[in-house]
């Protein structure tokens, strides 16, 4: 019994001195997103509470599990050589623990597909739309209803020295091909690609610059006149070229394979 009460004690202060250790190191709320990122869209947020509420049942169900574990190991430790008694075939048990694993993945998948279907909920007639282009291995923006003076449509193509910067007005509804986001904070973010596509996937980084709807109006005037991506983002007070993230230093055949498909033209022209 002693023993049992000094791991108990020792467990306890454990789990005491993580938290303590979590909240000092957690600021702004930071210990409940589990390191989910500090999104700033509607959609990131539905996003986060979905995962902070499928972490506290997974952690749930863990102490559950360790608890059992524990518990078995101190009460049914060897005491002699005689043979416990054996249990085989308990049906109850047995049904339970196939029903509540059942339970639990329907409720999951649940919540699941309703964030889903507000992540992936689109309007008819979204504030602006641009299109999102990923090629190996980087980033091409195009606003279509953005003309520039070529006669093509204002366009944004991220290269092995410059990082591609996606610029959105915030608090508008902004359809990027097939996601709908809708901004709530103005700053500079870092994109990253979603989909395991190939040996440089880890390095597909882009940054997300949300201004203001009036410097966004500005900045697209700017690279109608034939301004590129830099020189129009310092004309309306923003930093020319990336802040959250910079080019990697990648061998040679990353140089060589990022050109967009279907064109002729290297990643090079940002305008």
């Amino acid at each position: 019994m002693a023993r049992r009460s000094r791991l108990a004690r020792v467990a306890a202060l454990g789990l005491l001195g993580a938290l303590t250790l979590a909240g000092c190191t957690a600021p702004d709320n930071a210990f409940w997103r589990f390191g989910w990122p500090n999104g700033i869209t509607d959609q990131a947020t539905d996003m986060r509470v979905l995962w902070t509420w499928s972490v506290i049942a997974a952690l749930i169900v863990g102490f559950l599990v360790w608890g059992l574990i524990i518990y078995s190991v101190i009460r049914h430790r060897k005491r002699s050589d005689e043979l416990p008694k054996q249990t085989a075939y308990n049906l109850p048990l047995e049904i339970a623990y196939t029903i509540v694993p059942f339970v639990i993945i329907a409720v999951l998948f649940f919540f699941t597909v309703q964030t889903q279907d507000k992540v992936q909920a689109r309007s008819d007639h979204p504030d602006v739309t641009i299109d999102v282009n990923a090629f190996k291995w980087n980033w091409q923006f195009v606003y279509p209803d953005a003309e520039g003076p070529n006669g093509q449509p204002v366009n944004t193509v991220g290269t092995s020295e410059e990082i591609a910067i996606l610029v959105i007005p915030g608090n508008e509804n902004g359809r990027n091909n097939v996601f709908q986001v809708t901004a709530r904070k103005t700053g500079a973010y870092v994109g990253r690609c979603a989909e395991l596509c190939g040996a440089y996937h880890a390095y597909m980084n882009f940054e997300v610059r949300t201004v203001t709807p009036d410097q966004y109006d500005s900045y697209l005037a700017a690279r109608k006149q034939g301004m590129d991506t830099r020189h129009a983002l310092e004309s309306i007070g923003q930093p020319g070229r990336a802040v959250t993230t910079h080019p990697f230093n990648l061998p040679k055949d990353y140089q060589q394979s990022t050109t967009l498909p279907g064109t002729a033209d290297a990643p090079g022209n940002n305008g």
